[in-house]
């Protein structure tokens, strides 16, 4: 499974791992599971550095339509985007630009800077 996640009800917080190639169905199995396991309010870290550009700018987007629609049906908690390379920024970018859903929503090259800035991001309460 290319989208590796862990949930910590107790933290309120997902992490989520991408490796290798990455379809649209590894994200959207990615965004079912947190929602069935209660995370989808939760403050989430998402590290994309070592996957290759798998998607197009179309899935990028079609994905970004995806969290609108989860949106739509429940909160969703602040997203830290690790995305350390040129080519996952850019992803990372894409994806952002058409995920417009009112949470926080940032891209970092580093996860000590993506943790840092979503420990200072209120806890859902949800």
């Amino acid at each position: 499974m290319p989208v590796h996640w862990t949930v910590s009800h107790s933290n309120r917080l997902v992490v989520a791992i991408a490796r290798d190639e990455v379809t649209v169905a590894d994200i959207e199995q990615y965004f079912a599971g947190v929602t069935a396991e209660g995370g989808l309010s939760y403050r989430k870290i998402f590290e994309i550095t070592h996957t290759p550009m798998a998607l197009s700018e179309e899935n990028l987007k079609a994905l970004g339509a995806r969290m609108m629609y989860y949106a739509q049906h429940g909160q969703i908690g602040p997203v830290a985007i690790v995305a350390a390379s040129d080519e996952s920024y850019a992803q990372a970018r894409i994806f952002a630009d058409a995920a417009t859903v009112n949470r926080p929503l940032a891209i970092f090259r580093e996860i000590h800077e993506a943790r840092r800035w979503l420990d200072d991001q209120p806890v859902p309460q949800k």
